[in-house]
């Protein structure tokens, strides 16, 4: 059901990862980003995949909620994964005219499917364990030595947190129209899939109408509540890094120091 992806919500806690500074989260999922892309090897890979679920550990938050999470790209990673199967040398394990199945491919297709689920299961553990106003003023601190450059820095992080925050709202509002449609009988399940299409219109419509609604409201919201964001506007919770966000650094430095040493000592795992 669309109801259970849980992309972009907030979920209260205690955890160490929700008391982290949200900058140091955001920086963090940068350098995970990066390393990700640098595990050359199965070692470094599995390195990885411990830092992964130690973090998912941490936040104290459903395994099962992170599953969930996957179901919103769950195309994207099998069909990325099956065009990287086909690409690749060594062994031939399958052969079919001029299609192939190499060692090579079936790597490339574990560690396709493995980097993207765990980019999308530790950018989850972010938006579980931050709330829209701590992640609107964690990117503005971030990206405002663009200032200079003259760009709304404000603005920008405002806009992205919006986008971020109306994803669960939305796959909320979308559930409710498909079982809305129905109710009056709407058939969305069978048939080709040009009729499945056709079955969408239905719910399409009105689900635009409901966005462009609810970002009217929010403008007037904000615009009777006279606000303006910039550099005189003050904030309720000012952030600061603690010694918690020196320990997640250090360890994850550790992390990612074993990722560069499995990819220098176990070259030939690939």
């Amino acid at each position: 059901m669309v109801k259970d992806i849980t992309l972009g919500q907030f979920m209260p806690g205690d955890s160490f990862i929700h008391k982290m500074d949200a900058r140091a989260k955001i920086l963090l999922l940068i350098s995970y980003i990066v390393f990700i892309f640098l595990c050359f090897n199965f070692v470094s890979l599995g390195v990885m995949a411990i830092f992964t679920v130690l973090v998912i550990l941490l936040t104290k938050i459903s395994f099962i909620k992170y599953i969930k999470s996957l179901r919103v790209i769950l195309f994207v990673i099998i069909l990325t994964g099956i065009l990287n199967l086909f690409y690749g040398t060594g062994e031939v394990l399958w052969e079919w005219w001029k299609i192939k199945i190499t060692t090579g491919g079936l790597s490339n297709y574990i560690f396709v499917v493995v980097r993207i689920s765990m980019l999308m299961m530790i950018s989850s553990a972010l938006t579980y364990t931050t709330s829209p106003t701590d992640l609107t003023d964690a990117i503005e601190k971030l990206l405002k030595p663009l200032t200079i450059f003259h760009i709304q820095v404000h603005e920008i992080a405002m806009m992205m947190t919006i986008a971020l925050r109306f994803i669960p709202v939305l796959l909320e509002e979308t559930d409710k129209i498909m079982n809305a449609q129905k109710a009056r009988g709407a058939d969305m399940e069978s048939g080709s899939i040009l009729h499945r299409v056709k079955a969408l219109i239905p719910v399409l419509i009105p689900l635009f109408v409901s966005s462009f609604r609810r970002a009217n409201d929010l403008a007037m919201a904000m615009e009777c509540r006279c606000y303006n964001g910039g550099n005189n506007r003050t904030r309720m919770k000012v952030l600061h890094y603690t010694v918690l966000d020196l320990i997640a650094l250090v360890f994850s430095l550790v992390m990612f120091t074993g990722v560069i040493l499995c990819n220098n000592f176990f070259a030939a795992l690939i």
